[in-house]
């Protein structure tokens, strides 16, 4: 590949941050950097650092080319894995992103798949956020709603959730049982957005009065600790409703359901731990 030298290295600066720590990486001297750095640059014609007393950081052209070469890099890295009969061993590091109220479905495919291959290092980044898998920001992503359907990105069903309406036994001890449809006497918490992308949104602002909400949140998570807590009846996941004092009002329909999904890149799913992490996650 043309320039791959110049790219791992300026690749190598870019992660470390210093020409000194990345000559110490690939084990070459600083000149072989500084030279490789300059050959790209006068190739692209465009600055790929800007240079100061504490080292380099990359311009937005660096940033660019870093999410490309790094990628490639990690294809590179797979490919030397599989050839050399080191497959069975995977390593490095595996990014998986989602919504933190996903974590009881995500944790034990990512206790499993650590077991098969303990030296793969595995991050759980919990954020609202959407991670740019095409920037590397994560090598998987899971997330809720309308299937993604950004470019370059391969999609997959994880799991369809389906909610139903819960009270706690401390709360039906204050309050009492629901009376066919006499909602009114009894006290709610839901989505604080009328137009939520919660599937059971538009059901509760139809049923439910305004002055029956106790309580309005952005966080299914604290839907489900007010719903535990006795604080109100709400609406909860399937795979939420394991708690012991939990009672069942509405069943869960497949009207209040959300599919989550498994989200990477084209070129990150040709890498092998994508691959093995994927097929774990849909077992």
């Amino acid at each position: 590949m043309e320039h791959w030298a110049e790219l791992r290295s300026a690749l190598t600066v870019a992660r470390l941050g210093t020409v000194m720590a990345a000559a110490d990486a690939l084990g070459v001297h600083r000149a072989t950097i500084h030279r490789h750095i300059d050959t790209l640059e006068a190739y692209l014609e465009v600055p790929l650092f800007q240079r100061h007393a504490r080292g380099y950081t990359p311009t937005d052209t660096g940033r660019d080319m870093m999410d490309a070469a790094g990628r490639a890099d990690e294809i590179f890295t797979d490919f030397l894995g599989r050839a050399t009969g080191l497959s069975e061993r995977l390593s490095g590091s595996l990014k998986v992103t989602s919504l933190s109220g996903v974590a009881p479905l995500i944790i034990p495919v990512i206790d499993e798949f650590h077991r098969k291959h303990p030296n793969l290092n595995i991050e759980f980044i919990a954020d609202e956020q959407l991670a740019r898998l095409e920037h590397g920001e994560a090598h998987v992503a899971i997330r809720a709603g309308a299937k993604p359907t950004t470019p370059d990105y391969i999609v997959l069903p994880f799991r369809t959730l389906r909610f139903g309406l819960y009270a706690s036994e401390a709360y039906i001890d204050k309050y009492g049982q629901i009376k066919g449809n006499e909602f009114h006497d009894h006290k709610f918490v839901g989505p604080w957005q009328r137009k939520s992308p919660l599937p059971y949104a538009e059901w509760m602002n139809s049923h439910i009065p305004p002055e029956s909400f106790v309580l309005r949140t952005s966080s299914q998570q604290v839907i489900n600790t007010a719903v535990q807590q006795g604080l109100a009846m709400g609406f909860v996941a399937d795979f939420e409703t394991h708690y012991p004092k939990l009672r069942q009002i509405i069943a869960p329909d497949d009207q209040w359901s959300i599919t989550l999904w498994l989200v990477t890149h084209a070129d990150l799913r040709r890498t092998l731990k994508v691959q093995e992490f994927l097929r774990f996650a849909r077992q």
